[in-house]
């Protein structure tokens, strides 16, 4: 069943690819696996919180996957980043099981739904949907795209200065269940962090409803 979806994918992709040109770093992007894109992971200390990425933004392999992700929905793209993050999530989620029974969701941080009718889709929820099945079952982890939104529409933190992004995306996630996050680990995700502003304030009402957080992005800027 698995080959077959496969297969259709692939067919379903080489067809929009005919019909829409791909723009160049996806073309590159297409042509790489995932030995051309290391597992770096490294922790930050930012505004007070520990954000670990996972790839390192140097690397131009690493901005046109990227870049291909999050602004052409890449879904090669969203498979190696997948990749990635399964990698480093297998070790990270056993070690949580060994020493903890919380239950583990996968959330990834929310657009607000203006950018997404804008857009079309939320790059980070397309490569956690990406993962294999056993990241989205339970038998690993849950994947929950609704726990946590965004309720107020924010500007595009890469065009803020670095004083700005902190204001402009403080108290703009919510959540619509606390008594669900009660005692879960929640794995916070994004695609790229700068200052930290929106994975840490994203994380706020998660730790509220009382559940322990670990925030990741695919890469640092």
């Amino acid at each position: 069943m698995k080959k077959a979806v496969g297969i259709i994918r692939a067919v379903f992709e080489a067809i929009l690819d005919a019909i829409i040109p791909l723009r160049a770093r996806t073309v590159r992007t297409k042509g790489r696996t995932l030995e051309d894109i290391p597992l770096t992971p490294t922790p930050h200390e930012l505004l007070g919180v520990r954000i670990t990425t996972l790839m390192d933004y140097r690397d131009p392999a690493v901005v046109d996957l990227i870049q291909s992700l999050k602004y052409d929905g890449s879904a090669h793209a969203a498979r190696l980043a997948a990749a990635v993050l399964a990698d480093y999530l297998r070790e990270e989620i056993s070690s949580a099981h060994t020493f903890s029974a919380r239950k583990i969701f996968l959330v990834p941080v929310p657009l607000h739904k203006h950018r997404t009718n804008q857009r079309g889709f939320n790059q980070i929820e397309l490569v956690l949907k990406a993962l294999p099945q056993e990241f989205l079952d339970g038998t690993l982890a849950y994947m929950e795209a609704g726990f946590l939104a965004r309720t107020r529409a924010t500007k595009p933190q890469t065009r803020l200065p670095r004083s700005e992004r902190l204001s402009n995306v403080a108290g703009a996630f919510t959540i619509a269940n606390e008594q669900a996050l009660a005692d879960t680990h929640v794995f916070l995700l994004d695609d790229v962090t700068t200052t930290g502003a929106t994975l840490a304030n994203a994380a706020t009402p998660l730790r509220r409803a009382g559940a322990k957080v670990t925030l990741l992005a695919l890469a640092r800027a």
